[in-house]
């Protein structure tokens, strides 16, 4: 097998860990690895590939449920872009690009004057979050506060994680990606979504 033919293989058989298990890139391309017996160090297809073979695996056999468990989701992601309305809240992920499954989580990037401000609206609205430092925009490290939310379509809970960024990261977050695709979208965007 030549090198591409391992790395589609490796791809197509994390885009299936994806959406049958819910799993990260990463941790899909890693159980990829062990999955098909190759080694620790074999080179990785990139998340632009595995994205491909999500698209594809979801195209053939999940045609019939994706698109119910993205709207359900998506409307969940407009409920509480609404309630945090104030912190100008822009959707991305699986949820934004259009290839999330009822196994997805939300992922919003909130853009604050005040990144305590996002936590104080949460305790006022009495939802309860854990809070987690992961890598941002920019390469910095930025506070991800998580929570559950109920989705009454798909009848389970499903993870919200608000992202908190300076307001001034605003600027930078909306570049086109190597496709040409914005990597989130506002408020406005996800209802011209929702009404396509």
């Amino acid at each position: 097998m030549s090198m591409n033919d391992v790395a589609l293989e490796i791809a197509a058989t994390a885009a299936r860990l994806v959406v049958e298990e819910g799993l990260a890139f990463g941790p899909a391309k890693h159980r990829a690895l062990k999955v098909l017996g190759l080694p620790g160090r074999t080179a990785l297809p990139t998340n632009d590939v595995v994205e491909s073979e999500v698209r594809d695996y979801i195209a053939l056999f999940c045609a019939d449920t994706q698109p119910a468990e993205l709207r359900a989701l998506r409307e969940l992601a407009r409920v509480w872009m609404l309630r945090l309305k104030e912190f100008r809240p822009h959707l991305g992920g699986a949820v934004w690009q259009g290839w999330a499954t009822r196994l997805c989580d939300i992922d919003l990037a909130l853009f604050c004057d005040d990144p305590k401000s996002a936590e104080i609206a949460l305790i006022n609205q009495d939802q309860r979050y854990e809070v987690q430092t992961v890598r941002g925009l920019h390469g910095d490290d930025v506070d991800v506060l998580s929570l559950h939310s109920f989705c009454e379509p798909l009848n389970e809970d499903v993870g919200v994680h608000l992202r908190i960024y300076d307001l001034d990261d605003l600027r930078g977050a909306l570049l086109p990606d190597k496709q040409g695709r914005s990597p989130r979208g506002d408020l406005q965007a996800l209802e011209r979504l929702l009404a396509a």
